[in-house]
């Protein structure tokens, strides 16, 4: 299975409703996770690229303040938090993950 496909299976452990890059016309269920491809660290040996992670912004969106999924989120390996903020009467916890 393909590396973004496998985080997407991860993450569905954690929430329902999980959205890949969702076009603006989507309209998403919530709570739900939202996640996009974001960055890469590439690893060098002998001038050559050795090994890349890829890094996905991960945002958990929720109308409930106190909701669990953040904190589920959050126990990811090489999971960091980034910010937080509300728009819409929704919460946005957003975390930065390699995988």
């Amino acid at each position: 299975m393909a590396p973004r496909l496998e985080l997407h299976a991860v993450l569905l452990t954690i929430c329902e409703n999980v959205y890949f890059q969702p076009p603006p016309t989507i309209q998403m269920k919530y709570p739900c996770i939202v996640y996009a491809r974001d960055d890469a660290d590439t690893t060098f040996a002998g001038n050559r690229p050795y090994g890349i992670n890829k890094r996905y912004s991960v945002t958990v969106i929720d109308s409930n303040p106190d909701s669990e999924i953040p904190g589920r989120v959050a126990l990811l390996p090489s999971c960091v938090f980034e910010r937080f903020f509300t728009a819409d009467k929704l919460n946005h916890d957003v975390y930065q993950l390699f995988f």
